[in-house]
């Protein structure tokens, strides 16, 4: 298992959601049967909201949204042959500002810097 950057939890390289479970029980002195549901609620309280269309903001983390796909037209690669794809209806995720640098400190500065330069230079 692999540390993570503060708080001292362990996770694995990569998270599935019996871990994450776990995490949420450790954390907040629950049961795993009671975080798993507290969870659960989560996300399809989320899936429900943008399937309708809200969007769904967590300040901090990010947000998710409904995007549409308009029609197009295309080209099968394997024949060359023009096709129609249809509409599509998408969930996105956009991830917040705090998520980011949590991410990647190192191009939020860089970032920073950078509007800073274009601050002074205006």
């Amino acid at each position: 298992m692999l540390p993570t950057a503060g708080r001292g939890c362990q996770l694995s390289p990569r998270m599935n959601k019996a871990e994450l479970v776990e995490q949420l029980a450790d954390k907040h002195s629950l049961t795993k049967a009671e975080s798993g549901r507290i969870l659960q609620t989560l996300l399809d309280t989320i899936v429900t909201s943008v399937r309708k269309g809200d969007p769904v903001v967590l300040p901090g983390f990010g947000s998710f949204k409904l995007h549409a796909r308009a029609a197009r037209n295309g080209v099968n690669p394997a024949t060359g042959a023009k096709i129609k794809i249809a509409a599509a209806k998408l969930p996105k995720f956009t991830p917040g500002t705090t998520f980011k640098a949590a991410v990647d400190p190192r191009g939020t500065a860089r970032k920073a810097a950078k509007a800073g330069a274009a601050k002074k230079s205006k």
